[in-house]
């Protein structure tokens, strides 16, 4: 079952469509979307329809940087019920908790973790691909939504040490230093944030501790509905594929159940943990073979492969041609 989000992700699409050229309308027809996604922010949409409608816009109104200037008009209210949790959470890091553990309940396709390095911490904000084609709008628009989330907290001034990309750099960084800062990289290991580890403390001068405990009563049957597992374990598989650590054992332990607990439920929901990584290692795959310059020892690193004889042989049997030969032909 495809991955969806709200179509508040669309929010202002057809205001930033029309600035640049463009039919909102022919756009979202295009990519098999209904039109309602344009007026009703609470109708749920697959998401990669929604990545292809980014991506099309982009590409027709010559603007890479259309999912970033998205974010640019993005509120906290745009994340619906998710808003009114966020916002009283008396520090950043247990917004971050709460964004991590009820993510679903906006944009199923978005997987969010944590990690702290000393005084740094890297807030990962990475996609779950339902197929091949590039992911680069809908990937700016989540990252520059993060950093407008951020900056409820820490003031509209604030910007965050580096803001990285797996993707490659576009010719102008004129959008991405208006919205996101000046530090922004491409070519990174990850698309997310980094910021200092004491911002995740700082208080929230705004957190009404009160109206958090009403609006987690009011939002409960809502959040009560879990993601399924599978969605969960996709998530898990992307953050996890990069550093080698995609076992059925370890996205358990992320759970907090065991691998038979696992396999029984993605069972029930018709698939398995070795269909859901074979799923994202061949859309993984056809985005850094097909749509980047890294070198394929980089790529077989990025989905896991301990040594790259053991990515090549798989991509040859996945797709029936080498990755040199399959990016030569697609340059």
């Amino acid at each position: 079952m495809a991955a969806l989000v709200r179509s508040a992700a669309l929010t202002h699409f057809a205001e930033l469509a029309a600035a640049c050229g463009l039919d909102a309308r022919a756009l979202v027809a295009g990519a098999g979307l209904p039109l309602r996604c344009l007026s009703d922010p609470d109708l749920k949409v697959p998401a990669h329809g929604v990545g292809r409608l980014l991506e099309a816009a982009a590409a027709q109104a010559g603007e890479p940087a259309f999912g970033l200037r998205l974010a640019e008009s993005r509120r906290l209210s745009n994340l619906g019920p998710l808003a009114l949790l966020v916002r009283d959470e008396p520090t950043l890091r247990r917004a971050l908790e709460a964004l991590m553990r009820h993510i679903h309940v906006h944009n199923e396709a978005v997987a969010v973790q944590v990690d702290e390095y000393g005084g740094l911490v890297a807030i990962r904000t990475e996609l779950v691909a339902d197929g091949p084609g590039s992911l680069v709008q809908a990937t700016e628009l989540v990252v520059g939504v993060t950093c407008r989330v951020l900056q409820v907290f820490m003031g509209a001034g604030w910007q965050p040490r580096l803001v990285c990309f797996s993707h490659p750099r576009p010719a102008s960084l004129a959008v991405h230093h208006r919205v996101l800062g000046p530090a922004v990289e491409f070519g990174h290991e990850f698309n997310g944030i980094v910021c200092n580890a004491d911002d995740l403390d700082a208080p929230n001068p705004g957190a009404d501790p009160v109206l958090a405990r009403y609006s987690q009563r009011l939002l409960a049957p809502a959040l009560a509905r879990s993601a399924r597992l599978s969605d969960r374990v996709r998530q898990l598989i992307v953050l996890l594929l990069p550093r080698g650590l995609c076992r059925i054992e370890v996205v358990a332990q992320h759970l907090g159940v065991d691998r038979r607990t696992v396999h029984r439920r993605l069972l029930a929901e018709g698939t398995s943990f070795s269909a859901l990584l074979e799923a994202e290692r061949r859309a993984l795959a056809s985005r850094y073979v097909a749509g980047t310059d890294r070198p394929l020892t980089e790529v077989a690193a990025l989905l896991g492969f301990a040594a790259p004889s053991a990515f090549s042989r798989w991509y040859r049997g996945s797709f029936g041609a080498s990755a040199a030969r399959q990016r030569a032909a697609a340059g």
